[in-house]
């Protein structure tokens, strides 16, 4: 059970990098109304022209809300800048407790698309930044009364789909997790080392730049971020080694409502990264919801890099599916199915006849599925070639359906139309 007592940052000294705005600044602005001190460390110093806020306007935030803040102009990629900011900042509060690794940059393209400047800058800020931070900090976070470490970085998802569409970022990304799986080890019963990673999309300035217009309905605000990060930094240091989802955190907390944290209250949120949607269903659920992402995984006839337990024949039936299906069909058919496959070529996959002109892909569908339809990977193969009727499998136990039944005999319009196509 988590236990958070009241006030228990007060006085404490917390080290942010990347704090000037989002999800870094809810954190301290969280730990300054207990009356903590803050070090704010992050590159902006002067106004952005299109990024809010400066480490100086965070500053006069963090007052505002009761903290104590000391603003330091920080490149965490600059080892001499971090010393500085860390020696600044033991001088004006007398030790720190705590070091939020939050700074990261990401760029959502694929392995030729990606210059060097880019892979650098994601290495060097992600991967880099977070260790070169940590390494500097830890010989003063041994010497507080509980000390923790937090990366604002996900669990290890080793699923190749979190890693086809943008390889560098995830290795980036992925590093900030592996500093916590050997720290937390080798810092047992000393420092508490662990990750926090959101369920949905945070409103941030890098959200809004990768969804465009209309996704911010679709997010949560980082004040989720802040109330989990609180919860995890009130625990004792022997508390580590955890790679954390917000949500989670705040429900083991008893927290029930969370429209309190919703952009728009009731608005269908759009899930974050490396969790268990997949890439395309999240560009489906951003477009449907009125969002442009700037960012979009290839179509996966050009892809030959797909999970291989999925490949084969299903990749193929639904590579002509997406051939034949168009907005007729979806008028015609008004459902959304998903398959759970079993057998040789298992898998979870979906098919959108309802929004749009139809679509489909790997994982849950992005709304709830009208139709669950269960059956071995070897039997779809033989529905969805004609040789086996979706009726007669139902029938013969072969298909379990659970759902709207007449979905099923809707289905067999589509399969006609597939065997036109010379499946």
């Amino acid at each position: 059970k988590l236990n958070v007592y009241l006030n228990f940052l007060a006085g404490c000294t917390l080290f942010i990098t990347g704090a000037s705005r989002g999800i870094g600044k809810a954190i301290a602005l969280k730990a300054a109304r207990d009356g903590a001190n803050i070090v704010i460390a992050a590159k902006t110093a002067e106004p952005h022209p299109k990024l809010p806020g400066t480490i100086y306007t965070a500053a006069q935030e963090v007052e505002a809300a009761g903290g104590k803040a000391l603003p330091c102009v920080v490149d965490i990629r600059d080892e001499q800048q971090v010393e500085e900011a860390i020696q600044k900042a033991v001088n004006t509060f007398g030790g720190i407790d705590i070091l939020v690794n939050n700074a990261s940059a990401i760029s959502l393209t694929g392995t030729l698309e990606t210059p060097m400047k880019k892979v650098d800058l994601m290495l060097g800020i992600n991967l880099r930044g977070t260790y070169l931070t940590s390494k500097l900090l830890i010989p003063h976070l041994l010497k507080s009364h509980n000390p923790h470490i937090l990366n604002l970085s996900p669990p290890l998802n080793l699923n190749p789909v979190w890693f086809k569409n943008h390889t560098a970022y995830t290795m980036a990304k992925y590093g900030m997790s592996m500093c916590v799986l050997g720290m937390a080890e080798e810092f047992r019963g000393q420092i508490a080392v662990n990750a926090l990673w959101p369920r949905t999309a945070i409103q941030t300035a890098a959200m809004d730049m990768l969804g465009g217009e209309g996704v911010g309905k679709q997010c949560r605000t980082a004040d989720i971020i802040a109330d989990a990060a609180y919860v995890i930094l009130s625990q004792p240091k022997d508390y580590t080694g955890h790679f954390l989802v917000d949500e989670d955190i705040l429900k083991e907390r008893g927290v029930q409502d969370f429209d309190q944290y919703a952009v728009q209250p009731g608005h269908p949120l759009l899930p974050d990264f490396f969790l268990d949607e997949a890439p395309e269903t999240l560009v489906q659920q951003m477009e449907q919801h009125g969002a442009t992402p700037a960012f979009k995984p290839p179509p996966s006839s050009s892809s030959s890099s797909a999970v291989p337990q999925s490949s084969g024949p299903i990749e193929s039936t639904f590579d002509i599916i997406r051939g034949v299906i168009n907005e007729d069909l979806v008028k015609s058919t008004q459902g959304i199915y998903q398959f759970d496959l079993s057998g040789e070529h298992g898998g979870v996959w979906f098919l959108d006849l309802k929004s749009g002109s139809g679509s489909t892909g790997r994982g849950e569908p992005a709304a709830k599925a009208d139709v669950v339809m269960t059956m071995d990977s070897s039997d779809f193969s033989k529905m969805f070639s004609g040789k086996l009727k979706p009726t007669m499998a139902f029938m013969t136990g072969k298909l379990k359906i659970k759902g709207d039944m007449t979905l099923a005999i809707k289905l067999e319009k589509l399969m006609g139309r597939m065997n036109k196509a010379k499946l």
